[in-house]
Protein backbone atom coordinates (compact mmCIF):
# COMPACT_ATOMS: atom_id res chain seq x y z
CA UNK A 1 0.00 0.00 0.00
CA UNK A 2 2.85 2.36 0.85
CA UNK A 3 4.44 1.78 -2.57
CA UNK A 4 1.17 2.52 -4.34
CA UNK A 5 0.17 5.75 -2.60
CA UNK A 6 3.51 7.50 -2.02
CA UNK A 7 5.64 9.30 -4.57
CA UNK A 8 8.79 8.01 -6.21
CA UNK A 9 11.86 7.47 -3.99
CA UNK A 10 9.78 7.96 -0.85
CA UNK A 11 9.06 5.50 1.94
CA UNK A 12 5.46 5.91 3.04
CA UNK A 13 5.29 2.98 5.44
CA UNK A 14 5.22 5.13 8.57
CA UNK A 15 2.41 7.22 7.07
CA UNK A 16 0.40 4.10 6.27
CA UNK A 17 0.97 2.69 9.76
CA UNK A 18 -0.30 5.91 11.34
CA UNK A 19 -3.34 5.92 9.05
CA UNK A 20 -4.17 2.28 9.83
CA UNK A 21 -3.77 2.85 13.57
CA UNK A 22 -6.16 5.80 13.31
CA UNK A 23 -8.70 3.59 11.51
CA UNK A 24 -8.24 1.01 14.26
CA UNK A 25 -9.00 3.65 16.90
CA UNK A 26 -12.23 4.39 15.05
CA UNK A 27 -13.13 0.71 14.94
CA UNK A 28 -12.83 0.53 11.15
CA UNK A 29 -9.73 -1.68 10.85
CA UNK A 30 -7.90 -4.34 12.85
CA UNK A 31 -4.89 -6.65 12.63
CA UNK A 32 -5.23 -10.42 12.52
CA UNK A 33 -2.19 -12.54 11.86
CA UNK A 34 1.00 -11.75 9.99
CA UNK A 35 2.61 -12.24 6.59
CA UNK A 36 6.19 -12.89 7.63
CA UNK A 37 6.98 -10.13 10.11
CA UNK A 38 4.36 -7.75 8.74
CA UNK A 39 0.89 -7.58 10.36
CA UNK A 40 -2.10 -8.20 8.11
CA UNK A 41 -4.68 -5.43 8.28
CA UNK A 42 -8.37 -6.09 7.67
CA UNK A 43 -11.45 -3.92 7.58
CA UNK A 44 -13.88 -4.57 10.40
CA UNK A 45 -17.58 -4.98 9.51
CA UNK A 46 -18.02 -1.30 10.41
CA UNK A 47 -15.18 -0.41 8.04
CA UNK A 48 -16.73 -2.41 5.22
CA UNK A 49 -20.07 -0.72 5.77
CA UNK A 50 -18.46 2.73 5.75
CA UNK A 51 -16.82 2.06 2.39
CA UNK A 52 -19.93 0.46 0.92
CA UNK A 53 -22.07 3.42 2.03
CA UNK A 54 -19.56 5.76 0.40
CA UNK A 55 -19.88 3.85 -2.90
CA UNK A 56 -16.12 3.37 -3.11
CA UNK A 57 -15.90 -0.38 -2.71
CA UNK A 58 -18.46 -3.16 -3.15
CA UNK A 59 -19.42 -4.93 0.08
CA UNK A 60 -17.43 -8.12 0.62
CA UNK A 61 -18.51 -11.36 2.26
CA UNK A 62 -18.43 -11.39 6.05
CA UNK A 63 -15.57 -13.89 5.96
CA UNK A 64 -13.48 -11.22 4.19
CA UNK A 65 -12.55 -9.47 7.42
CA UNK A 66 -11.18 -10.14 10.84
CA UNK A 67 -10.16 -13.46 12.29
CA UNK A 68 -12.48 -15.36 9.92
CA UNK A 69 -10.55 -13.96 6.97
CA UNK A 70 -7.22 -15.14 8.34
CA UNK A 71 -8.58 -18.62 9.03
CA UNK A 72 -10.02 -18.71 5.50
CA UNK A 73 -6.69 -17.69 4.00
CA UNK A 74 -7.86 -14.32 2.64
CA UNK A 75 -5.10 -12.32 4.33
CA UNK A 76 -2.13 -13.89 2.48
CA UNK A 77 -4.20 -13.88 -0.72
CA UNK A 78 -4.74 -10.12 -0.42
CA UNK A 79 -1.02 -9.57 0.15
CA UNK A 80 -0.21 -11.72 -2.90
CA UNK A 81 -2.70 -9.75 -5.04
CA UNK A 82 -0.94 -6.52 -4.03
CA UNK A 83 2.44 -8.08 -4.92
CA UNK A 84 1.00 -9.10 -8.29
CA UNK A 85 -0.25 -5.59 -9.08
CA UNK A 86 3.10 -4.05 -8.14
CA UNK A 87 5.02 -6.63 -10.17
CA UNK A 88 2.83 -6.05 -13.24
CA UNK A 89 3.32 -2.31 -13.30
CA UNK A 90 2.31 -0.63 -10.07
CA UNK A 91 1.72 3.09 -10.24
CA UNK A 92 4.25 3.60 -13.06
CA UNK A 93 2.28 1.86 -15.82
CA UNK A 94 -1.33 1.81 -14.61
CA UNK A 95 -3.98 4.51 -14.67
CA UNK A 96 -6.57 2.79 -12.49
CA UNK A 97 -7.17 -0.44 -10.61
CA UNK A 98 -10.06 -2.20 -8.92
CA UNK A 99 -10.04 -5.34 -6.82
CA UNK A 100 -12.75 -7.94 -6.23
CA UNK A 101 -14.72 -6.90 -9.32
CA UNK A 102 -17.91 -8.88 -9.78
CA UNK A 103 -18.82 -10.21 -13.23
CA UNK A 104 -22.31 -11.67 -13.49
CA UNK A 105 -24.87 -12.78 -16.07
CA UNK A 106 -28.26 -12.73 -14.39
CA UNK A 107 -29.96 -14.81 -17.09
CA UNK A 108 -27.60 -17.76 -16.67
CA UNK A 109 -26.77 -17.42 -12.98
CA UNK A 110 -23.07 -17.01 -13.72
CA UNK A 111 -21.28 -14.87 -11.12
CA UNK A 112 -17.64 -14.63 -10.13
CA UNK A 113 -15.20 -12.07 -8.75
CA UNK A 114 -12.04 -11.01 -10.54
CA UNK A 115 -9.12 -10.43 -8.18
CA UNK A 116 -8.01 -7.28 -9.99
CA UNK A 117 -8.95 -5.22 -13.05
CA UNK A 118 -6.07 -2.98 -14.11
CA UNK A 119 -6.37 -0.07 -16.57
CA UNK A 120 -3.49 0.72 -18.89
CA UNK A 121 -2.64 4.23 -20.15
CA UNK A 122 -3.98 3.74 -23.67
CA UNK A 123 -6.35 5.84 -25.78
CA UNK A 124 -9.21 3.43 -25.11
CA UNK A 125 -8.47 2.97 -21.38
CA UNK A 126 -7.69 -0.66 -22.09
CA UNK A 127 -8.11 -3.01 -19.14
CA UNK A 128 -6.63 -6.35 -18.16
CA UNK A 129 -8.24 -8.99 -15.93
CA UNK A 130 -6.17 -10.70 -13.25
CA UNK A 131 -6.77 -13.91 -11.31
CA UNK A 132 -4.32 -14.92 -8.61
CA UNK A 133 -4.17 -18.51 -7.39
CA UNK A 134 -2.31 -18.64 -4.09
CA UNK A 135 -2.06 -22.42 -4.20
CA UNK A 136 -5.22 -22.93 -2.14
CA UNK A 137 -7.66 -24.27 -4.73
CA UNK A 138 -7.77 -27.52 -6.64
CA UNK A 139 -6.56 -27.70 -10.21
CA UNK A 140 -10.10 -28.47 -11.39
CA UNK A 141 -11.55 -25.43 -9.64
CA UNK A 142 -8.84 -23.16 -11.08
CA UNK A 143 -9.61 -24.42 -14.59
CA UNK A 144 -13.34 -23.87 -14.04
CA UNK A 145 -12.71 -20.27 -12.97
CA UNK A 146 -10.80 -19.64 -16.20
CA UNK A 147 -13.58 -21.24 -18.30
CA UNK A 148 -16.09 -18.98 -16.51
CA UNK A 149 -14.48 -16.05 -18.28
CA UNK A 150 -15.21 -17.61 -21.65
CA UNK A 151 -18.83 -18.20 -20.59
CA UNK A 152 -19.05 -14.56 -19.56
CA UNK A 153 -17.47 -13.37 -22.81
CA UNK A 154 -19.75 -15.60 -24.89
CA UNK A 155 -23.04 -14.28 -23.54
CA UNK A 156 -24.89 -12.02 -25.97
CA UNK A 157 -27.87 -9.68 -25.55
CA UNK A 158 -30.56 -8.88 -28.12
CA UNK A 159 -31.32 -5.23 -28.85
CA UNK A 160 -33.99 -3.74 -31.05
CA UNK A 161 -37.49 -2.28 -30.91
CA UNK A 162 -40.38 -4.72 -30.63
CA UNK A 163 -41.42 -6.03 -34.04
CA UNK A 164 -38.17 -5.04 -35.76
CA UNK A 165 -35.14 -7.00 -36.86
CA UNK A 166 -32.82 -6.34 -33.95
CA UNK A 167 -29.25 -7.45 -33.44
CA UNK A 168 -27.31 -9.25 -30.77
CA UNK A 169 -24.25 -7.83 -29.06
CA UNK A 170 -21.74 -9.21 -26.55
CA UNK A 171 -23.07 -8.46 -23.08
CA UNK A 172 -19.63 -7.48 -21.79
CA UNK A 173 -19.19 -4.90 -24.54
CA UNK A 174 -22.60 -3.33 -23.94
CA UNK A 175 -22.66 -3.29 -20.16
CA UNK A 176 -19.14 -3.58 -18.75
CA UNK A 177 -16.26 -2.71 -21.09
CA UNK A 178 -17.94 -0.49 -23.66
CA UNK A 179 -14.70 1.12 -24.84
CA UNK A 180 -12.99 -2.19 -25.60
CA UNK A 181 -13.05 -3.67 -29.09
CA UNK A 182 -11.95 -7.13 -27.89
CA UNK A 183 -12.66 -9.01 -24.69
CA UNK A 184 -10.01 -8.03 -22.12
CA UNK A 185 -7.09 -10.38 -21.81
CA UNK A 186 -7.12 -12.62 -18.74
CA UNK A 187 -3.88 -12.93 -16.79
CA UNK A 188 -3.58 -15.86 -14.38
CA UNK A 189 -0.81 -15.59 -11.79
CA UNK A 190 0.25 -18.63 -9.77
CA UNK A 191 1.74 -18.21 -6.30
CA UNK A 192 1.91 -19.78 -2.85
CA UNK A 193 4.05 -22.85 -3.66
CA UNK A 194 7.64 -23.73 -4.49
CA UNK A 195 8.59 -22.60 -7.96
CA UNK A 196 8.91 -26.06 -9.51
CA UNK A 197 5.41 -26.88 -8.27
CA UNK A 198 4.10 -23.64 -9.78
CA UNK A 199 5.63 -24.64 -13.12
CA UNK A 200 3.82 -27.99 -12.94
CA UNK A 201 0.58 -26.18 -12.13
CA UNK A 202 1.10 -23.85 -15.09
CA UNK A 203 1.48 -26.78 -17.48
CA UNK A 204 -1.60 -28.52 -16.06
CA UNK A 205 -3.68 -25.36 -16.44
CA UNK A 206 -2.59 -24.98 -20.06
CA UNK A 207 -3.82 -28.52 -20.74
CA UNK A 208 -7.11 -27.97 -18.88
CA UNK A 209 -8.06 -24.85 -20.86
CA UNK A 210 -6.82 -25.99 -24.27
CA UNK A 211 -9.13 -24.62 -26.97
CA UNK A 212 -10.54 -21.78 -24.87
CA UNK A 213 -11.76 -18.88 -27.03
CA UNK A 214 -10.49 -15.92 -25.00
CA UNK A 215 -6.98 -14.54 -24.61
CA UNK A 216 -5.36 -16.10 -21.53
CA UNK A 217 -1.81 -15.47 -20.37
CA UNK A 218 -0.31 -17.22 -17.35
CA UNK A 219 2.79 -16.69 -15.23
CA UNK A 220 4.10 -17.46 -11.77
CA UNK A 221 4.50 -14.64 -9.27
CA UNK A 222 8.27 -15.22 -8.88
CA UNK A 223 8.76 -15.08 -12.67
CA UNK A 224 6.58 -11.98 -12.92
CA UNK A 225 8.61 -10.26 -10.22
CA UNK A 226 11.79 -11.07 -12.13
CA UNK A 227 10.33 -9.57 -15.31
CA UNK A 228 10.17 -12.88 -17.19
CA UNK A 229 7.67 -13.31 -20.07
CA UNK A 230 4.10 -14.60 -19.89
CA UNK A 231 2.91 -17.87 -21.42
CA UNK A 232 -0.01 -17.60 -23.84
CA UNK A 233 -2.43 -20.49 -23.27
CA UNK A 234 -5.58 -19.06 -24.89
CA UNK A 235 -6.32 -16.93 -27.97
CA UNK A 236 -9.23 -14.53 -28.39
CA UNK A 237 -11.64 -15.94 -30.98
CA UNK A 238 -15.05 -14.18 -30.99
CA UNK A 239 -16.32 -16.21 -33.94
CA UNK A 240 -15.70 -19.48 -32.13
CA UNK A 241 -17.32 -18.11 -28.97
CA UNK A 242 -20.40 -17.16 -30.97
CA UNK A 243 -20.72 -20.70 -32.30
CA UNK A 244 -20.39 -22.17 -28.83
CA UNK A 245 -23.02 -20.10 -27.07
CA UNK A 246 -26.65 -19.84 -28.20
CA UNK A 247 -28.10 -16.61 -29.51
CA UNK A 248 -30.70 -14.93 -27.29
CA UNK A 249 -34.27 -14.97 -28.52
CA UNK A 250 -35.68 -11.77 -30.04
CA UNK A 251 -38.69 -10.00 -28.63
Amino acid sequence: MAQVITKEDADGRSYVRRAMNKLAELGLAETNGKDGKHPIWNLTPAGQKALADGNELPPRPKAGTGAKAVRAGFGPHGVAVTDMILAYGGRKHLTDRQVEVNHAIKETGLSFNTDAVLALPTKTSEVRLFELDNGTMSQARLAKEVWDYERYAGHRVWEGARGTNGRTFPSWQRHRYARSTTFPRLHVVLAGKEEHLLDNRLQALAADVKGIAIAVWVNTLPRLQRGEPWYEIGVDDPDRRRRRYPEPAGR
